[in-house]
């Protein structure tokens, strides 16, 4: 059995993830309590950073033509590499796309446990437990691994970021042979703009039907969320109505959020949207009608016309700066 964390520390063109330092924290204080070290794996990139700084006593890089996008079986053989070489008892990974497709063929292929999209994660009896969300945020579970390895992927900003130690960590350079890629990315187009995604984002303001238009939401929504550095949200009855791309639905259909501030607007709080925000850690949902049904899941309820209030709001961040 081995023992130890091994995180995947995810980046954007070399630029590694908030995610990273989330589970390179959450690594460093579950490794004190069943033992071993925490190392880190990049995928793609060769620069550690200051991963070291955050806990990783090792970073395995893995580098090369068929890991500069991301394709599965690349992907899967450079985890199992790197698994091989850290030999850890937990490999910790974000919620991501990536991840939620690499993973499963990971853990098929090691006879692995695998718990995915979890929220909390706990040192118990030697071993690593994971809680995860279920019934769209009904009911949660506790996870527990039986075999040697298990293997997590973890919401973002389900745990906080901890202080930089200043340390520093040995970089293992990994060969990987991946054969003859049976899939080839011939090109990818960044989105506009440097908005923090959804599925990352610490703060969203999200819009609903009851904005009624395109240019409401364009009006109301988005200045309300520049105000506070957030980022932009929408039921799907808003993008079904055309305000806003499905890039930035939310629900059950759209993506699963975990911010630390989620601001409904307009929104009813139908299941299929609580699926996607019901872990978020404080709702704060504007809607004149005071039965709607969000209320009964937020942390603070503006009972009022939006019209009025979402001007207010901005003006008021926008102040303090």
């Amino acid at each position: 059995m081995g023992n130890g964390i091994l995180v995947v520390a995810e980046h954007e063109g070399g630029t590694i993830k908030k995610t990273a330092y989330e589970l390179l924290t959450k690594a460093g204080e579950l490794a004190a309590s069943i033992g071993g070290k925490v190392s880190a794996l990049l995928i793609g990139a060769d620069d550690p950073g200051d991963l070291g700084a955050y806990g990783a006593g090792t970073v395995y890089t893995v580098t090369g033509d068929a890991f500069t996008h991301y394709t599965t079986t690349a992907t899967v053989a450079a985890l199992q590499a790197a698994i091989e070489a850290a030999d850890p008892a937990v490999v910790l990974a974000p919620a991501s796309p990536q991840a939620k497709d690499a993973f499963p063929r990971l853990a098929a292929r090691l006879g692995a446990g695998l718990g995915t999209e979890v929220t909390g994660l706990e040192a118990r009896d030697g071993r690593v437990v994971a809680r995860r969300p279920q019934y769209a945020g009904k009911a949660f579970t506790d996870v527990h691994i039986k075999g040697d390895l298990a293997l997590f992927t973890v919401r973002p900003n389900s745990f906080a970021v901890g202080e930089a130690t200043g340390g520093s960590a040995e970089v293992v350079a990994l060969s990987v042979d991946v054969g003859e890629p049976k899939v080839k990315v011939v090109d990818t187009e960044a989105p506009s703009g440097d908005t923090v995604d959804l599925t990352e984002a610490d703060r969203i303001v999200s819009g609903g039907r009851a904005v009624k238009s395109k240019e409401n939401f364009d009006k109301y929504i988005r200045p309300l969320a520049a105000s506070i550095g957030a980022t932009v949200g929408a039921s799907r009855a808003a993008v079904d109505a055309g305000y806003a791309p499905h890039s930035e639905q939310v629900g059950q259909t759209g993506k699963v959020v975990n911010p630390s501030l989620y601001i409904a607007v307009g929104i009813s709080g139908a299941i299929q949207h609580l699926a996607g925000m019901r872990t978020s850690k404080i709702i704060v949902a504007i809607n004149k009608d005071p039965e709607a049904p969000i209320f009964q899941h937020s942390t603070y309820g503006i009972v009022g016309d939006l019209f009025d209030i979402c001007p207010l709001l901005t003006e008021e961040f926008q102040a303090l700066g």
